[in-house]
């Protein structure tokens, strides 16, 4: 059975979270990118604290997928130190599971 995960980034725009989305999408890294366009993230920055209005992605795709799909948004990235978090589908909806498979597994084109 086919292990799915759900990799949550933000970034610094509705730009940058745009071609981040269609890349991971047009290298079948990602079945599906939600954009959500305005969270506002606390967090501390070296030794500082940060108040950032940012662009939230929920990415849906394989487990095995993850280290390929790191590797694309970490070089799409303008962050030195971004978020990219996975974590474990654990259920689902058969039919959209197996629509999530289907589109990250065949070869593009």
């Amino acid at each position: 059975m086919t292990s799915f995960i759900s990799v949550h980034i933000t970034t610094a725009s509705a730009a940058e979270a745009d071609k981040i989305a269609h890349v991971l999408v047009h290298e079948k890294l990602a079945a599906c990118v939600n954009i959500i366009p305005a969270v506002r993230s606390v967090y501390m920055w070296e030794g500082k604290l940060a108040d950032s209005n940012e662009v939230l992605l929920l990415v849906k795709t394989r487990a095995e997928l993850f280290e390929p799909l790191r590797k694309i948004v970490k070089t799409l990235h303008s962050y030195e130190c971004p978020c990219i978090v996975a974590t474990p589908i654990t259920g689902g909806y058969q039919p959209y599971l197996d629509w999530m498979e289907w589109e990250t597994a065949r070869p593009k084109g």
